[in-house]
């Protein structure tokens, strides 16, 4: 795998580099300091997984994350940040980042958290700990949820696959799969961003 770091502050790139140069089978690019070098180092090179820094001179990191994504599609980018917001989770999580850290995650866990995307699998835990107290009971009467369905219904808002809703609420994925048919039927609303607008409109996101 070829990581390449994108950030403007040479310290924490020198600490970043520290960290991951023992990982197995990865090879360390070299290092850009702003999206306008990033986008341009993209056309030139080879790149499978990018550490991306949101706030870089020239080129933000969520514009350059669009470009990535319309011109890169295979290449897997985790935002490596200072913001600690769940909506700037959600929103980079939808422009198609696979994981999201923030500055003050420690060694074992950054290398977790690439492993773990460089096998596929999404990396934002912090959304799964957002916890929304689930509404009245005339809310869940009114369209004839269960708690249980509510809970479900704030994973899949966060991001979560079915196996991974599974693994948080200690269900099979064939019990979360019948959840999400019933909560398809009561609400009528057969897609995820449906689903997410829903959520949002009632509060639970």
């Amino acid at each position: 795998m070829t990581l390449l770091l994108a950030d403007d502050h040479p310290l924490l790139l020198d600490g970043l580099r520290s960290v991951l140069a023992d990982l197995p089978d990865t090879d360390l690019l070299p290092a850009v300091n702003n999206g306008h070098q990033l986008l341009d180092y993209l056309h030139r090179h080879p790149v499978d997984m990018i550490l991306l820094d949101l706030n870089m001179p020239k080129t933000d990191g969520l514009t350059a994350l669009k470009q990535i994504r319309r011109d890169f599609p295979a290449i897997k980018v985790i935002v490596f940040t200072s913001y600690n917001q769940p909506q700037r989770m959600r929103e980079v999580q939808a422009l198609g980042a696979m994981g999201y850290l923030l500055k003050t995650t420690d060694a074992p866990t950054l290398k977790t958290a690439v492993q773990q995307v460089w096998s596929g699998r999404p990396w934002f835990p912090m959304l799964q700990r957002v916890v929304v107290e689930p509404p009245a009971d005339a809310f869940m009467q009114k369209y004839q949820l269960t708690k249980r369905e509510i809970e479900i219904i704030q994973q899949i808002v966060g991001g979560l696959t079915t196996k991974q809703i599974a693994d948080a609420l200690s269900l099979s994925e064939f019990t979360v799969n019948a959840h999400r048919r019933n909560i398809a039927r009561k609400l009528g609303i057969d897609t995820p961003v449906g689903l997410v607008n829903f959520a949002r409109e009632q509060g639970l996101a």
